[in-house]
């Protein structure tokens, strides 16, 4: 069967800005239409409320974070305009840090140290997993799958003292030692990076594999046909089209690590601390310094938020995929 290769007609300047014209109302139809379908007056009236909501505790502490703190401890942060007084002293406190472990620029370092390697390593082991589970048959497939998934009902805090003791200690089975631990006591990112990895590994597998057992088989049936192996199938076809739904567990997995605490506590000492540990740290002994954590705050938010913004696109595609057809 032979091709037919379509005919260019001319076209006048005039027409071409007809078409161009109808080319772009037809666009705005199809975004309007698409918007009557997935919106309602009454879901956008709930939405703007949601936001104010949402939004006003967090420009309180925006207002806080730049008063002095003889006004924050005397008035609340809705008096500004009859009681103004502004001051960047609080973020001086916090970018100084002198009552604290690190600097809170060593630990902003630290944090995106930590953030980094801890949100790619499960992602990439995720992934690989997550097509052998969809697309690779084997004994015991899905009984190994309910357990992968069974886990991520157990709590991390019966997991800390466990990995604490074998990072440290080692692991040992019938005399024999299987693993002498880091020996690194908390003072090094490998130890927080495998904790985060484990954490992270069962709900991200579960994501993942969801997503990549939806591909049509047709598609890996194709690939199989032409020769590729696991590895040419999973990297030129499964991962580009699984690309949307990596990039939104990423954001979640980023943001999880950046703003954990707990594992920070357990597994990162000294000079490795991320930023919400030092965070911690900047109140004083007692709490007395409260206040300085409104400006520590927007200074932890920073990366956050430069992270979804810039990979928002991927997170509403990961959200969509598979809601629509065709």
């Amino acid at each position: 069967m032979s091709a037919v290769t379509p005919i260019d007609l001319p076209i006048d300047t005039k027409t071409k800005k007809q078409l161009a014209r109808g080319e772009k109302a037809l666009e705005r139809s199809l975004v309007r239409n698409t918007k009557n379908k997935l919106t309602s007056k009454g879901a956008t009236t709930a939405a703007i409320i949601i936001a104010i909501l949402w939004t006003t505790p967090t420009l309180g502490l925006l207002i806080t974070s730049f008063r002095p703190p003889e006004l924050i401890n005397t008035s609340g942060w809705w008096t500004i305009f009859t009681n103004p007084g502004f001051t960047i002293s609080n973020y001086q406190a916090v970018l100084g840090g002198e009552a604290t472990t690190v600097s809170l620029g060593q630990a902003f370092i630290n944090s995106i140290a930590i953030t980094i390697p801890a949100s790619i390593f499960p992602l990439v082991i995720a992934s690989l997993a997550a097509y052998a589970f969809a697309w690779i048959p084997f004994k015991g497939r899905n009984i190994l799958f309910i357990g992968v998934f069974a886990l991520q009902v157990v709590p991390i805090q019966m997991a800390l003292v466990p990995l604490l003791s074998l990072f440290s200690r080692g692991l040992k089975i019938g005399g024999v030692e299987v693993f002498d631990g880091l020996g690194a006591g908390g003072n090094s990112y490998g130890q927080i990076w495998i904790a985060h990895t484990i954490f992270a590994l069962p709900l991200a597998i579960f994501l993942l594999h969801n997503f990549i057992s939806e591909i049509p088989h047709e598609l890996i049936e194709a690939a199989r046909v032409d020769g590729a192996g696991h590895g040419q199938t999973f990297f030129r076809i499964v991962l580009p089209l699984a690309m949307p739904a990596i990039a939104s567990f990423a954001i979640f997995q980023f943001l999880w690590v950046w703003n954990d605490l707990l594992v920070a506590l357990v597994f990162a000492d000294g000079a490795v601390g991320p930023i919400t540990k030092v965070l911690r740290e900047i109140t004083g002994n007692r709490g007395q310094d409260w206040y300085l954590l409104t400006a520590g705050a927007f200074v932890a938010m920073i990366v956050p938020l430069i992270v979804f913004f810039a990979l928002q696109r991927f997170f509403v595609r990961g959200l969509l995929a598979g809601s629509t057809k065709g």
